[in-house]
């Protein structure tokens, strides 16, 4: 079992309003959240996973633990709580990229502290995290604990998935990364957070940076043109991304980081150990498998994660 850690949230997407009237705007909404969209995403890969997180009592905090339920996502490690669920506004742009405006501050999905750190047994073979759960209070602080408890011992994956809106602080971002980074196995990092953290310093430098600590591999999404992978042992090589007919990008970076973990997990490789004994044609694989998982979801609107049926069929 796979355990992720962070916020659930409802995505609010804009859609044409065609009355014409200023007064009216219309929303679709879409059960979300990065690290919610990673612990979706690893159950369609066929990968055991459960979501330590906090969750509302209102309306939309029961929709997001159905949703959980209907997709087979572990309840063992959700953490109730009477305040209100996090709502993010997404307006996508001309390109399919989405434009974030958060809901958040006093929601139950920052309100996890450190006495809600729950004991892991041998099942739980890895953490991941990311999001702004790295940067707003409680939260941020319970899961460096838990990141910094569970250092070594089991496989931990990072994905600074930077969002200025619900903390504009980029220092703030810079300097929890920095130090969750010295405990990461994996990293996965797109450009547009690279260009938020260090908008002054070569990406390829940063990353070789985090390479100099325990961490093995980081992946670096670069959108339309596809991936580089940084190793530890093998050097750093990029492929290009899959054509597909793009709706728009909402969950790729999820669905990309959830494909990682899940061909870790096939092979019996999501470990600090197995990380660390990957060769160069496995990694290559692995790179190739979630480029092709995150092209599938870039071809549907929203965060639809894909199967694993699916890709065998691509």
């Amino acid at each position: 079992m796979y355990l992720v850690c962070g916020e659930a949230l409802f995505d609010f997407f804009s859609e044409d309003d065609v009355s014409g009237l200023a007064s009216t705007v219309n929303f679709k909404a879409i059960a979300g959240g990065s690290p919610f969209n990673v612990a979706v995403g690893l159950r369609r890969l066929g990968v055991a996973s459960a979501l330590f997180a906090g969750l509302s009592s209102d309306y939309l905090g029961r929709r997001l633990q159905q949703v959980l339920q209907d997709e087979g996502v572990s309840p063992d490690y959700l953490v109730e709580f009477s305040a209100p669920t996090t709502l993010a506004m997404i307006a996508v742009g001309a390109d399919g990229s989405p434009h974030y405006s958060f809901r958040g501050e006093g929601c139950a999905d920052r309100q996890l502290k450190p006495e809600h750190l729950p004991a892991l047994g041998p099942e739980v073979r890895g953490l991941h995290i990311g999001s702004f759960s790295l940067v707003v209070q409680p939260i941020a602080d319970t899961l460096r604990a838990l990141v910094r408890r569970e250092s070594g011992q089991r496989l931990i994956s990072l994905d600074p998935n930077v969002r200025l809106n619900p903390e504009p602080n980029i220092e703030l971002w810079r300097s929890r990364i920095a130090e969750l980074v010295e405990h990461a196995d994996l990293i996965k990092v797109s450009n547009e957070d690279l260009s938020l953290l260090y908008p002054e310093q070569d990406p390829q430098r940063v990353i070789e940076g985090w390479l100099e600590h325990r961490c093995q591999l980081v992946f670096l999404t670069r959108g339309g043109e596809g991936a580089t992978v940084f190793s530890k042992h093998h050097g750093s090589w990029s492929v290009p991304a899959c054509s597909v007919k793009m709706a728009d990008t909402v969950g790729a970076g999820d669905t990309f980081q959830a494909a990682l973990i899940a061909w870790l997990t096939e092979r019996q490789l999501d470990s600090v150990e197995g990380v660390q004994r990957l060769s160069h044609e496995q990694i290559d694989e692995m790179l190739r498998f979630a480029v092709q998982a995150a092209a599938l979801t870039c071809s549907k609107i929203g965060p639809d994660l894909p199967y694993r049926h699916q890709l065998e069929m691509c």
